[in-house]
């Protein structure tokens, strides 16, 4: 195991918050997880980690109605943001839903980050497209996760993945990353911890 790996399975709960007034201080650097509630962000959490448990995964999506915070070390946390799109609530708790993500996107000083998780066969929903606007905004670093990318075939999975960076580059997303991952199969796990490694500023601890 590298030492990265051994940071990511540090991972523990912190809190879970209904608002940015109730995050922990925001102190260190984070990262955010983000998507549609049944595109796989906690199973993609907790396979990032090697904590098979750290996040709550559900067979009815949209549970998760808080802001949770998950700890690496003293500096260093990950963040599992509301699922949208799916969950079967009343429209005014999805529009306060979305005021908190707009809110903590805009305004969490120490957020260095957003992983957008997309399930690879429905990828850019509307509120997907919401989430890189609020990202473009703020200046915000976006590399996004096209999960269950076992459920197709090698070759239509690298199409989707070569639609969805052909769409970001003409709407002018071209800084947005974008790689193919599976939960199930561990693919591109290697790739997403790297790329959480950078904003985080963990490289340098797993060199030395």
């Amino acid at each position: 195991m590298s030492r990265l790996q051994s940071i990511y399975q540090q991972a523990e709960f912190i809190l879970a918050s209904p608002d940015l007034r109730h995050c922990p201080p925001p102190d260190g650097v984070e990262i955010a997880f983000a998507g549609r509630s049944n595109a796989g962000k906690s199973s993609a959490i907790n396979t990032l980690t090697g904590r098979k448990s750290l996040a709550r995964t559900s067979k009815t999506p949209g549970r998760t109605r808080e802001i949770v915070f998950f700890r690496l070390d003293d500096r260093h946390r990950l963040v599992d943001l509301p699922g949208y799109g799916y969950a079967k609530v009343p429209e005014a708790m999805k529009r306060q839903w979305q005021q908190h993500l707009s809110d903590y996107l805009q305004n969490r000083e120490c957020l260095a980050g957003l992983i957008l998780v997309m399930d690879v066969r429905h990828p850019l929903t509307e509120f997907d497209w919401q989430m890189l606007d609020w990202s473009q905004h703020v200046g915000l670093p976006v590399h996004i996760l096209l999960t269950k990318a076992d459920k197709l075939k090698r070759g239509p999975a690298n199409t989707s993945l070569h639609q969805v960076r052909k769409l970001l580059k003409e709407e002018g997303f071209d800084q947005v990353t974008v790689q193919l991952f599976s939960a199930l199969k561990k693919t591109g796990v290697e790739q997403g911890q790297i790329q959480m490694a950078k904003w985080l500023e963990l490289e340098d601890r797993d060199q030395a």
